[in-house]
């Protein structure tokens, strides 16, 4: 018997950046330096939000009048697409050229490891560590004809990387997450409404057959569109949150892949989860503008912003957390 679906809960959120993006993408509250960070893929730009208030551990609605939250910009030659932390307070960046390692201190953009993929019609797309400190990052295959894209793995050592392809059998790679204590990972095809669940070998770096962890409802005339999965984080409870782009909302899922808490948020596109703040209880959200109709942009002014709602305004208990971002191991 399918389980029953949780009444939607609609909080306030509160608007996080400063300008809107055309694609946020890569929410990542950074373990050493404490700061988020995001990107936006068309606009070639990475982020970081400016100030404690940006942060603070109980989000509230945004207030009329008030001025744009600070924010730190760079601009990049490319299109930044994923980030993961680096020990040094640096971040690892997924481009469509390749995999960089950006230093926010210098501006400094270098690239590691060049795409083994045709950047004429895919690039780097979601993507972070895992709990060992490999670098993954998935791919979009943009002609969207087939199943062309791949999830890669940065592997070598200083001055001799490489990305090889490990899983394929996707076209828009999203949705990637490693649970260490379930030694288990999930990665999404976001055209195909479904998310699969991996046993992960944590040692070897090595996945196992795949199941289906959720297939979604795909669009259908005269129903309502719930979205297709995008995005995803862990809590400390083994919950999975992803973002529904198209749907307005945001899900978390149990360990079986039920819904328990669905999200509604004023923003039809949003593309990605992080958990963090101090506490690692803010759900920060990023959100998409870029091809939407210009009737859906008037009637929602927070579209291409990144957003944020603690989980005390979802009544989730104290001990549920997001778990802190897997570091780069860069070898010495």
């Amino acid at each position: 018997m399918p389980a029953v679906s949780p009444p939607p809960l609609t909080p306030a959120v509160r608007q996080v950046s400063g300008t809107a993006c055309q694609l946020g993408e890569s929410p990542l509250w950074h373990p050493v330096s404490q700061q988020l960070y995001w990107v936006d893929i068309t606009g070639q730009t990475i982020v970081r939000a400016v100030g404690g208030s940006l942060v603070a551990e109980q989000a509230q609605a945004p207030e009329p009048g008030l001025e744009a939250p600070a924010e730190q910009r760079w601009q990049l030659d490319d299109q930044p697409s994923c980030l993961a932390p680096a020990r040094n307070g640096d971040l690892v960046v997924g481009l469509r050229k390749g995999v960089a390692l950006f230093a926010p201190g210098s501006g400094e953009c270098a690239l590691l490891a060049a795409a083994p993929w045709d950047t004429q019609t895919t690039r780097s797309n979601d993507g972070r560590c895992d709990p060992a400190g490999r670098f993954w990052t998935g791919t979009v295959f943009e002609p969207k004809t087939g199943n062309h894209a791949h999830l890669y793995c940065l592997r070598g050592s200083a001055g001799r990387w490489r990305l090889d392809a490990v899983l394929d059998d996707n076209l828009t790679a999203n949705g990637l997450a490693f649970d260490p204590a379930r030694n288990m990972a999930w990665w999404s095809n976001t055209p195909a409404h479904v998310i699969y669940r991996y046993p992960f070998d944590r040692q070897r770096g090595l996945f196992g057959a795949r199941t289906v962890f959720h297939q979604f409802a795909p669009r259908q005339q005269d129903m309502t569109y719930g979205g297709r999965p995008d995005g995803a984080c862990l809590d400390t409870a083994g919950h999975y949150w992803v973002a529904m782009y198209e749907g307005s909302r945001v899900l978390r899922l149990d360990p079986t892949g039920n819904i328990v808490l669905d999200l509604r948020l004023p923003v039809t596109c949003p593309t990605m989860v992080c958990l963090g703040g101090t506490d690692l209880r803010t759900l920060f959200i990023t959100s998409a503008s870029k091809g939407r109709p210009p009737a859906e942009l008037a009637a929602e002014p927070l579209a291409g912003h990144v957003l944020a709602v603690h989980l005390d305004a979802l009544g989730l208990p104290a001990d549920v957390r997001g778990l802190p971002a897997d570091l780069f191991a860069e070898p010495a």
